[in-house]
């Protein structure tokens, strides 16, 4: 499963959520696409891939989420399939919008654009002190005034677990459309639509269904309006439909759980504090240090055969854990992980944040010893300036942009 470095380490690729790695047949059919379409032209590939395109690949989407294949879409992501269909609805001044804490900026980005069009108001569902969303609150406040909820599966900072299907009976005797973001829950968790009760469910292809780069889906229930996002390369459609098709035959077996060996793992590292998730969490862990950088920690795992992926505030600048820290580290595990791939990350982690730190005392203390050369003894009075120990110089110093929202 797990893949030699250059170094000649083997990777423990603990980033599915972020991108998937695609399995020897997918690799295989995308390669051999792109390079058919590249020497014959799109419009040759596309009729030896006519049954794939048009009837096969919603067959296998139907079956994945539960509904008929005749009303899933394909796209170049799930965020452009959520624009399609949301930026098309028909809103007032007296509507409102629902969101969580949880939504990704792309969302967002169309949620803002839907209401400067509409003058509609944008209101953020709470979380409770666990980490859940406030399931009473949407009781207490629900009434026809709503007019779309938009909702997070599984969130991609620290994995919590919305209740979908909890939202969606909340939601049926009501005028709301519901949106439902399932792009970190496919190919881990079952996703039922049918189920959930919703009108909209988008997803990537590329994250724990190990697909292709560039390709999304989504599926429109009969009250969601018709919309018609940009459709993904034919030699990405052929590659996720193999996806699906490893995906079912993969999840036909029994797999180890490996998220609490996760979570127990990072939490024992020295310093590290664990992203708070709610009570019920798949695949996913958030995770920061009180005082080394996610970046270096990132680049210090990555030396060591440990892929993890370092996230931003802006990428969800709604979600509490933006206020705790501006960056953070996401590991994330999936049935194509072993227990092996775990064990490495405790000691690797402990190693680069011993090293991280050593490294940048001996940083301070050379920039101290230089500071006060070039500048002479200090001024009397005035106590020495204390350097920081994790303040790189100006040129290598990157700042971070936060979103703020208003509802």
């Amino acid at each position: 499963m797990n893949a030699p470095t250059h170094q000649g380490q083997r990777t423990a690729h603990l980033d599915t959520a972020g991108t998937g790695r695609m399995p020897a047949a997918v690799q295989s059919v995308l390669a051999d696409c792109t390079a058919r379409d590249d020497r014959f032209g799109p419009h040759a590939l596309e009729e030896e891939l006519g049954a794939v395109l048009h009837t096969g690949i919603h067959e296998r989407l139907g079956a994945l989420l539960g509904v008929p294949a005749g009303r899933t879409a394909l796209a170049v992501g799930a965020a452009d399939a959520f624009h399609a269909y949301v930026s098309r609805l028909d809103l007032g001044p007296r509507d409102r919008i629902w969101t969580t804490p949880h939504e990704g900026v792309a969302r967002l980005t169309t949620l803002h654009a839907l209401r400067e069009r509409t003058r509609c108001r944008l209101e953020v569902v709470p979380l409770r002190a666990d980490g859940d969303l406030d399931l009473e609150w949407m009781l207490e406040h629900i009434d026809e005034d709503v007019a779309l909820v938009s909702v997070v599966h599984v969130s991609a900072v620290c994995g919590t677990v919305n209740p979908v299907e909890a939202v969606g009976r909340l939601l049926a005797p009501h005028r709301a459309l519901y949106a439902v973001d399932a792009s970190h829950a496919v190919g881990q968790l079952p996703v039922d639509a049918a189920r959930i009760g919703c009108d909209l469910l988008t997803a990537d292809g590329w994250r724990f269904l190990r697909g292709p780069q560039g390709i999304g889906f989504a599926y429109a229930g009969p009250r969601s309006a018709e919309a018609f996002p940009e459709p993904p390369a034919p030699a990405a459609v052929a590659a996720l439909y193999t996806a699906l098709g490893h995906h079912a035959a993969a999840m036909s077996l029994p797999h180890p759980q490996l998220l609490p060996r996760l979570r127990s793992t990072v939490a024992r590292a020295p310093g590290i504090d664990l992203l708070a998730a709610g009570r019920v969490q798949a695949g996913i862990v958030g995770f920061r240090h009180g005082e080394v950088p996610a970046a270096l920690v990132r680049r210090a795992l990555a030396r060591r055969g440990i892929v993890v992926r370092k996230s931003v505030a802006q990428e969800h600048p709604l979600h509490p854990a933006g206020r705790e820290a501006p960056t953070a580290l996401v590991a994330s595990v999936h049935y194509d992980n072993t227990a092996e791939d775990i064990d490495h990350l405790g000691p690797a982690l402990r190693e680069a944040l011993h090293e991280i730190v050593r490294e940048e005392r001996k940083f301070a203390a050379v920039s101290a010893v230089r500071v006060l050369a070039a500048a002479g003894a200090a001024p009397v009075g005035r106590p020495p300036v204390r350097q920081d120990p994790y303040r790189r110089p100006e040129p290598f110093r990157r700042g971070h942009l936060t979103l703020h929202t208003t509802s």
